[in-house]
């Protein structure tokens, strides 16, 4: 989505010159620029222009009144630029006139059967009055997605890009997907990307492997958080998209503290703007319960120059089939933007409030799946919940100064507070005996981001420059001072921070026939252990240089260099301060050639920075973590420009990405060993037919440890597809079906206990749905695990095995009202 305007000349100077250049260029039998893939959605026309100016390198003018009032069925396929406007104009009253092959004006049609027509000489220079600017819009989402298919990000280069001349891997997950395919959270919309994948947490939060790699933090609208799970995360209803970037982001200043060397998962929030939204969307399902939305947008002021965003939701589950307790969810986002001739202002507000129940899982007995068993409950307490609250303000600010020089700062102030208890397994060390521990924690944190960048474009002959320099600052704290009561009845001392962890063991499991799935519970009468957690502050500061050039119609280059610098505040284990800094240069460098308008061929290179707040077994802090990726691939835009085909083949090299912390207190840390992880990724994403959009994925993927141990969690082939079909015609016109597969190859998993190895099975998934169409209203009624097979993660260990749902029946619908 592009975000700001482009500024419309005008001045009876402008006019004369153009006039002037006219005539010049009449005589010269210029015949015209060459044709260009051109792919702008249906929207406003006053926006549709803006983008096409954008795209055509052309400067706009409108004549003879305002344009506001007019909406656009878009453009689609190869096209000259003069023909791409004809498409964008059909159905109005406006013609256009070239005056330049930098300049066109839009006016109104001269209509033959005027009493008094006007004359028209194209020689003769315009009267000024007749001139006026591009009527004041809301450019959020200025080139829209629609289907399947998205052409822009903003993400990767911090200004809106398209796709195509981006070189990197970059996936987004657009609204059509998310509806399409009835995702309720963040962990469906990932399933059908390519290199991705979702485990499941107890005791921790799930987690995005990408690459190979956790995922880390993420971003939210291009800005690394400091502390997020996915518990933190909004509803979907308060998502425009998601960007899912591929290689390591710290360019972008993203450091979280868990490595993010495969990539990072950026959410795009919704934002004002002046078009009027009035959606309730709603979802029925078993385990989920049910969920109900508001989403509204629109004008706050005659003029349109004040806009609004308004979304809300909440979400009662039922109880899981082990009984834990039902979930809760509420969330709130008001926001509010100001639109001016050269400035856009946007301030907002969200709070997230999610209560989880614990996830039912099983243990292993041995090492291997068919061991694994239900565990007895040692107490009954279905109220093993977590409770998460996010609390989020967020600013935006974009001012266009003269020269086409533009700036564009935000920022992000969240404060995030969590609590709650659960009963889980932890290995004694023995196999086929675990200890079963009742938890109960407390954390809080808080961070804030503050991005601010400066660009302008230059041009020399047939090299564009997009020059962006940047400066950023983020500081996060872990863990803020307080006390209080912990455990039923244990009041814990917790030295004035309140980030803790209470563990009790409460029982006893051994194994007596683990074939057979026998055995005994033993009450343990074991201490209280409290872990301190947090209490640290880390400060992220980066100055980014940042030069997207383009070299004719076939060359684009994109370089940029990050001065990253990282400072954490904490202590010794002797309670005596300590700060650790580290800085680094860390570059980026890409290519893209356009073998023709639909055909792009790229290759990248860039470095990942993972600074580590553990101490190691000397007391001293472990070295920094490195890594660097090469890739290469191509980008084929198909059927019309309406679908692209994006493959990429990656090759990443770590240092050492894994922390081993021993399991007892001091709980002191050592780099783990190093990897090189390899793949090919392919995806498929568009409309291959009227009322046919696919989705496809296929990644085939090798991990190497660099200390010969073999990896865990790392499935070697992956695959998904999703097809959506709606009927056209005939009495089936209002209906619409949808089907997709999930399948993924077997995995290893290791016991916590000796370090065994054990198989994973791979898995396959089907599902399924069918939607009636109003017209304004939309009901889809879905399943998930259509036959009901055993799912599992690709990674656990014996402690902990998550129990997918098995099928699930879904009803979901949208009003727009």
């Amino acid at each position: 989505m592009l975000r700001g305007r482009r500024r419309v000349l005008t001045g009876a100077l402008a006019l004369a010159l153009v006039a002037r250049a006219a005539g010049a260029a009449e005589g010269s039998g210029d015949s015209g620029p060459p044709a260009m893939a051109f792919a702008i959605a249906p929207q406003p026309l006053a926006t549709a222009l803006l983008a096409w100016g954008k795209q055509a390198n052309v400067q706009v003018l409108t004549a003879s009144g305002s344009i506001a009032n007019w909406r656009s069925g878009g453009a689609h396929g190869v096209l000259t630029p003069d023909a791409a406007l004809d498409e964008l104009l059909q159905g109005t009253d406006l013609e256009r006139e070239r005056y330049d092959p930098r300049t066109v004006v839009v006016r109104q049609r001269q209509n033959p059967n005027d009493a008094t027509p006007t004359p028209v000489d194209p020689v003769a220079p315009f009267d000024p009055t007749t001139v006026v600017p591009l009527a004041t819009v809301d450019v959020q989402g200025l080139v829209s997605d629609t289907g399947f298919k998205a052409d822009t990000t903003r993400t990767v280069t911090r200004q809106e890009t398209a796709l195509a001349d981006v070189p990197q891997s970059v996936t987004v997950v657009t609204r059509d997907v998310i509806e399409s395919q009835q995702a309720v959270d963040i962990g469906d919309v990932a399933r059908y990307v390519a290199g991705v994948q979702y485990v499941d947490g107890y005791g921790g939060s799930p987690l995005f492997l990408i690459r190979g790699f956790d995922a880390g933090h993420g971003l939210t609208d291009g800005m690394p958080n400091g502390i997020a799970r996915t518990e933190d995360l909004p509803p979907l209803i308060g998502i425009e998209r998601v960007e899912v970037l591929r290689g390591p982001e710290a360019i972008l200043g993203d450091a979280s503290q868990n490595n993010n060397f495969g990539g990072s998962i950026n959410v795009v929030m919704k934002r004002p703007q002046a078009d009027p939204v009035r959606t309730l969307t709603y979802s029925l399902g078993e385990y989920d319960g049910g969920r109900l939305g508001v989403d509204l947008a629109g004008a706050a002021s005659r003029d349109g120059a004040l806009s609004y965003r308004l979304v809300a939701a909440g979400q009662r589950g039922e109880k899981t089939p082990q009984g834990y307790g039902g979930g809760r969810g509420a969330y709130l986002a008001p926001s509010l933007a100001w639109q001016g001739a050269n400035t856009r202002v946007m301030a907002g507000l969200e709070y997230v409030d999610n209560r989880v129940p614990g996830p039912d899982h099983s243990v292993l007995f041995g090492p291997t799946v068919s061991t694994a068993t239900l565990a007895t409950r040692t107490r009954d307490d279905p109220n093993d919940v977590s409770r998460f609250r996010t609390s989020r303000a967020v600013f935006e600010l974009q001012h266009e100064f003269g020269g086409d020089w533009t700036l564009h700062s935000q920022g992000q102030y969240v404060r995030q507070r969590s609590d709650g208890r659960s009963l889980s397994y932890l290995s004694t060390g023995f196999v086929g005996s675990l200890d079963a521990v009742a938890r109960s924690f407390r954390y809080s944190g808080t961070y804030w981001t503050w991005q601010n960048d400066l660009s302008a474009s230059f041009r020399h002959g047939n090299v564009t420059h997009n020059v962006l320099v940047g400066l950023d600052l983020a500081r996060t704290h872990a863990g803020d001072n307080g006390s209080g009561s912990i455990e039923e009845g244990d009041v814990v001392d917790d030295g004035n921070r309140s980030a803790v962890i209470v563990t009790r063991p409460v029982a006893f499991l051994r194994a007596t026939d683990a074939f057979s799935k026998k055995f005994d519970t033993f009450v343990a009468p074991l201490d209280t252990t409290v872990q301190h957690l947090g209490g640290s502050w880390q400060t992220n500061a980066g100055l980014y240089f940042q030069d997207q050039v383009a070299i004719a119609d076939r060359w684009n280059l994109l370089a940029a260099l990050r001065r990253t610098s990282y400072r954490l505040d904490t202590r010794w284990q002797d309670g005596s301060p300590r700060r650790v800094d580290e800085s680094r240069w860390i570059p980026k460098l890409g290519v893209v050639y356009k073998v023709s308008p639909e055909v792009s061929l790229y290759a990248d290179t860039s470095t990942g920075f993972q600074p580590d707040p553990l101490l190691g077994k000397d007391g001293q802090p472990l070295p920094v973590a490195t890594s660097r990726q090469l890739e290469v691939g191509g980008k084929f835009d198909l059927f019309d420009q309406r679908a692209r085909l994006t493959a990429a083949l990656y090759r990443i090299r770590v240092d050492h990405s894994v922390d081993l912390v021993s399991p007892e207190p001091p709980f002191f840390a050592t780099p783990g060993p190093g990897q090189t992880n390899r793949g090919l990724e392919v995806e498929f994403a568009g409309r291959i037919a009227p009322g046919l959009d696919v989705l496809a994925s296929l990644t085939e993927a090798r991990i190497r440890n660099n200390d010969d141990t073999r990896p865990t969690g790392a499935p070697k082939h992956q695959a998904a597809v999703w097809a959506s079909y709606r009927f056209g015609a005939g009495p089936l016109k209002p209906w619409g079906v949808g089907a997709g597969v999930l399948a993924r190859s077997r995995s290893l998993g290791r016991t916590s206990a000796d370090g065994q190895y054990f198989g994973i099975p791979g898995q396959a998934s089907v599902e399924t749905n069918v939607t009636r169409y109003g017209s304004n209203w939309r009901v889809t009624l879905g399943v998930k695990n259509l036959f009901a097979r055993t799912l599992y993660a690709v990674n656990f260990d014996e402690t902990f095995v998550p129990i997918r749902q098995g099928r699930v029946v879904l009803l979901t619908g949208v009003y727009d009202f």
